[in-house]
């Protein structure tokens, strides 16, 4: 009898261990159970999203990330909340009129940016210094002179118009910079912001007057281009790949994002605009799961260092941009010397530009 109890002691002992071992490796992966978390991003952050590296990082702090791009000023009407936890547009602008839409409580978080720059041909860059549309600070980078850029683009001035086109046939028809579509895209928006606080004598536009009077350069830049591309991403690969316009308006992420990957980049001159407009990524979190996402991509060292290697800076550490970048000053204006930051004007005004522009 003794025996039997005994056994019977042993078995309900084993079995219990058991019990234990499993519930304690079902807590564990409880524990660590990654979080999927789901958003809306502009085109540009596709590849930052998508690299390895990034989804290790993530995956480190419980997160599997699952993303649909569209043009920043296209997800308000776009997106629905079902199923998402964040939207992740370009710039600022469209991000608070996420945020007032779906009342998103607290503010947005804005962890890395990237000025607009216009990238060119060599030989495009060296004609419009020749006709003082540009300097050059040697052979690949320079700034693009934005005032009288703007009026060659008012009087439609042809590149045959301009000294030193003889011999490249391809410089041809009429001076303009390729740039996205704005009543969708965040960068075609941004463009029609510094160009119209140029025009509008270095003020934001703020009422209809100001609209009115700079309504028909901004036509002119972008009905000159017949149709136009919702992202950067497309103008910026067919550039890289020699084909399409000679002046491209892209990000400069973009630009760094290709020399830190150490991919071809032909005779590609960066022209900064001497005024431009920063493009501050930034994230608007719909679920307490996007938000931890959006504080993670601001304050995680890994994820900054990624972010850089893609190109963006990241906001309050320049330093880390500056050192991951130091091999490519030849192209890269590190500092933004010489660039002044245009203030965006408000979203109504913005969208009436645009409408302008494009009707």
């Amino acid at each position: 009898m003794k025996r039997i109890v005994g056994i019977i002691l042993a078995v309900l002992l084993i079995g219990g261990v058991i019990t234990a071992v499993v519930a304690g490796r079902e807590s564990q992966v409880s524990d660590t159970a990654t979080k999927t978390v789901r958003g809306v991003i502009g085109s540009e952050k596709a590849e930052f999203f998508a690299d390895p590296d990034v989804v290790k990082a993530l995956d480190e702090h419980g997160f599997t990330v699952k993303t649909e791009t569209s043009g920043s000023w296209a997800m308000e009407e776009q997106l629905t909340l079902e199923g998402t936890d964040f939207a992740f547009p370009s710039s600022t602008a469209p991000a608070d009129e996420l945020a007032k839409k779906f009342k998103v409580p607290g503010t947005p978080l804005r962890p890395f940016y990237s000025p607009l720059v216009v990238v060119a041909h060599r030989a495009a860059a060296q004609v419009l210094a020749d006709n003082g549309l540009a300097t050059l600070d040697g052979e690949s980078r320079g700034t693009l002179r934005m005032g009288p850029y703007l009026d060659a683009a008012a009087e439609q001035r042809t590149w045959q118009q301009l000294k030193g086109t003889a011999g490249h046939a391809e410089l041809t028809g009429t001076v303009f910079i390729t740039s996205t579509d704005p009543k969708t895209s965040n960068s075609g928006a941004l463009y029609l912001a510094a160009a119209s606080f140029v025009a509008n004598g270095g003020k934001v536009v703020s009422d209809e007057k100001a609209v009115d009077q700079t309504a028909p350069l901004l036509k002119q830049l972008t009905v000159v281009q017949g149709s136009q591309q919702p992202s950067s991403d497309a103008p910026f690969r067919d550039f890289i790949s020699g084909v399409g316009n000679p002046l491209v308006l892209v990000y400069e992420s973009q630009v760094a994002s290709v020399l830190l990957q150490k991919q071809e980049v032909g005779d590609l001159v960066v022209l900064y605009p001497d005024t431009t407009v920063n493009s501050d990524h930034t994230l608007v979190p719909f679920t307490d799961n996007g938000r931890a996402l959006g504080d993670l991509l601001t304050t995680d060292k890994r994820l900054r260092e990624l972010a850089v290697r893609h190109g963006f800076r990241p906001q309050g550490a320049a330093a880390e941009f500056t050192a991951a970048t130091a091999p490519y000053q030849d192209f890269l204006n590190q500092k933004l010397t010489g660039v002044r930051q245009a203030p965006v004007p408000t979203t109504r005004w913005l969208h009436s530009m645009a409408q302008r522009a494009r009707s």
